[in-house]
């Protein structure tokens, strides 16, 4: 695969995952282990100094790519939620289907036993029962300086943690739409506190990350692979009413669609991995 290729799907790659810090119910971090960057970018975070011109290069695309999701996403976020909110969100949903079987793969690449499937198993029930209901009694908070510093924190953590979605927290919060018109005007007194709670989760959980990695690939990935899966199962529409005939062929052909992108993705992580 020509350098040129590989540059222009890690753009994709990383506009996808910064998608999942605007979309609600899809989890950045998720995406990011979706399409096998969850690990790498981790030890980078943890250790950006090593092997820095390597790594820079590497994920110098994906940046670009995350910043033109979020971005991109917030002047059309509420146009598509409002109109096509369950034709779209099938097509992360093939996304991360299209990968599940390279997924599963790098789970167990260092051994699978038992207890690491009963991990999943148990990752996957918390996650869905927390999703469901865990977020039901959440108040809203006012918008000020400090509560865009939790907006960040919250984003981080859906960076670092696969299958949190930060965007589930900020609507029942009441910040999502301030949050989404600050990104869209490029509001300062928005996007600094946002940056401040990011790189402060980035700096403190990072390390934390990595080094559970390091001790405990196999047990914490099937973690992961566990919690990837409930976020997956949240965000799979349930509402069709109004769609149509046509709707349901669209958000069939960008299932299809999704499926097809998150496998090549998954075939350029291992090809760039060897």
């Amino acid at each position: 695969m020509n350098n040129q290729r590989v540059w222009l799907l890690n753009v994709i790659r990383g506009a996808l995952i910064g998608s999942g810090f605007i979309l609600p119910g899809i989890s950045g971090g998720a995406l990011s282990v979706v399409f096998g960057l969850y690990e790498p970018l981790i030890k980078f975070l943890a250790h950006p100094f090593k092997n820095f011109r390597q790594n820079f290069f590497f994920f110098l695309p994906v940046g670009i790519g995350g910043i033109l999701g979020v971005f991109g996403l917030s002047f059309a976020v509420s146009y598509l939620l409002g109109n096509y909110e369950t034709i779209v969100l099938w097509f992360f949903v093939g996304a991360i289907l299209g990968t599940i079987p390279a997924m599963w793969q790098d789970s167990g690449k260092r051994g699978r036993s038992k207890l690491d499937i009963g991990l999943m198993i148990i990752a996957f029930i918390c996650m869905t029962l927390f999703l469901k209901f865990g977020l039901s009694n959440v108040s809203q908070i006012d918008a000020n300086l400090w509560s865009w510093v939790l907006a960040g924190i919250l984003i981080g953590l859906g960076l670092v943690i696969p299958g949190l979605s930060p965007s589930n927290f900020l609507i029942y919060l009441g910040l999502y739409k301030g949050m989404s018109d600050g990104i869209k005007t490029g509001d300062v007194g928005v996007l600094l506190p946002l940056f401040i709670g990011l790189v402060l989760v980035i700096a403190l959980l990072s390390k934390v990350m990595n080094w559970l990695f390091e001790i405990a690939y196999s047990k914490l990935f099937h973690i992961v692979f566990g919690i990837v899966m409930a976020s997956t199962i949240m965000i799979v529409p349930t509402d069709y009413h109004g769609i149509g005939m046509m709707g349901i062929v669209a958000a069939v052909v960008l299932c299809i669609l999704g499926t097809i992108l998150g496998w090549k993705m998954s075939q350029l992580e291992q090809v760039v991995s060897k």
